[in-house]
């Protein structure tokens, strides 16, 4: 049968999501304290992949398991455990069980995510939050961003080296909020780009500051350049804060 996980995490520790070797991740950290409570090896898969530092207030992973955990408040108990034997900086929220052919990855139809920019150095948002130290003008990076979701294309975005099947996504959102100590960067697709989130808010940011007008946004997109965006920026000020996925995948009340 297989489950999903619902969870959180706060990525300053950890080496990004992904399994890897010499590294301490999400993923692994997580299998480990799963196998050790179900007494057997346990592979989980992820809705994504987030890298170094980046933080999730929703995730979502799953694994497959022999047994009805849904009898007798297994999935409950096993949440409680999980929670128990993980370190504070990773939270799980619930575990249900879903369709057997129900997939993290695949099955989800968007993704959002936040950027937070904080408006000056602040020692207690230091590891939440990107502090710069410029004034930006909202307006126009709001413009520039609505011109994103004319594109389908961002190719611009990706990190370089990346090996994928292809650069299209559709961006549904791309808007800048701004709270009384910080600017706020909302974006939702059906999928994203390794660094596409961090390359954007780093290209906005120029618009932003009067380095480039608008219309650069265009130029950008269009030359499928990585070099000719602008910097990302660092990856503590990013949280994956939502994934949505069709009523079809979820059974025994699992939506609740």
């Amino acid at each position: 049968m297989r489950y999903f996980i619902e969870l959180s995490y706060f990525g300053k520790d950890y080496h990004g999501w992904q399994r890897q070797p010499n590294a301490v991740t999400v993923q692994e950290t997580i299998e480990k304290a799963l196998s050790t409570i179900l007494r057997k090896p346990v592979l989980i898969m992820g809705a994504g992949r987030t890298d170094a530092g980046v933080h999730a207030t929703q995730m979502y992973a799953h694994f497959d398991w022999d047994d009805d955990l849904s009898l007798d408040n297994k999935l409950k108990n096993l949440t409680y455990k999980l929670n128990r034997f993980l370190p504070p900086d990773i939270a799980i929220d619930r575990i249900f069980n879903v369709s057997d052919e129900a997939h993290t990855r695949f099955d989800a139809t968007s993704r959002s995510y936040l950027y937070r920019i904080a408006k000056r150095k602040n020692p207690f948002s230091t590891e939440q939050a990107h502090a710069i130290v410029y004034d930006i003008d909202l307006s126009l990076m709001n413009e520039a961003a609505a011109a994103l979701l004319d594109y389908s294309d961002f190719e611009c975005f990706s990190k370089s080296k990346t090996e994928v099947n292809t650069y299209l996504c559709d961006i549904t959102r791309a808007q800048w909020l701004e709270t009384e100590d910080e600017y706020h960067f909302h974006i939702t697709a059906n999928r994203f780009l390794r660094n596409m989130v961090r390359a954007i808010v780093g290209t906005l940011l120029e618009i932003g500051q009067g380095k480039k007008p608008v219309s650069w946004i265009h130029e950008v997109v269009k030359g499928k350049s990585r070099s000719q965006a602008g910097s990302s920026v660092p990856g503590h000020g990013l949280y994956l804060t939502e994934i949505i996925y069709p009523e079809t995948i979820y059974i025994n009340n699992g939506r609740d």
